[in-house]
């Protein structure tokens, strides 16, 4: 079936032709200058952070303490005072033995002032650190300082402590 009625060009269509492609050149003309313009930086930004990934940050050694750079005892001449920071019975004693099997003298065995560590510990008097941080590292300890919560006549005499913790 035909049409009868004729065919009627309008100007608007050809003028809506003309602007759409005239706006998608404009599109395509912005993209490239946009990726153009960006490109660099972004891979610039890009290649920097894959480095730092892949290459960590760089770490810097902490200069080492003098004072604190040679043990001045011998193990043998180091005490060592074994607390219970856990509650359980026999705790400190059980190490005192393995301390004293490593080579140290132990000058005392009792509890501490508080029987909730969750972590075992050695704490040094002043003047022993290096001698701490041995006896922590004999021990597979992490946690070392100083006298916290301990005074030093409660040592008796011992150059550090050793807190037995859960």
């Amino acid at each position: 079936m035909e049409h009868s009625l004729p065919q009627i060009q309008t100007p608007w269509r050809t003028a809506t032709l003309v602007a759409c492609s005239v706006a998608a050149l404009e599109l395509v003309v912005l993209l490239v200058l946009g990726v153009a313009l960006l490109a660099e930086p972004v891979s610039r930004h890009v290649t920097q952070a894959a480095e730092q990934k892949v290459l960590g940050p760089v770490v810097k050694k902490p200069e080492p303490n003098p004072s604190a750079a040679a043990p001045l005892l011998k193990r043998a001449q180091t005490s060592v005072i074994v607390l219970n920071g856990n509650g359980r019975s026999g705790a400190a004693a059980t190490a005192a033995e393995r301390v004293r099997g490593i080579g140290y003298t132990i000058g005392s065995v009792g509890n501490a002032p508080r029987t909730d560590f969750t972590r075992s510990l050695v704490m040094y008097r002043p003047g022993h650190e290096a001698e701490g941080k041995r006896l922590a590292h004999d021990l597979r300890l992490k946690i070392v300082g100083p006298l916290d919560g301990i005074k030093p006549r409660e040592l008796l005499g011992a150059h550090v402590a050793l807190v037995i913790g859960e």
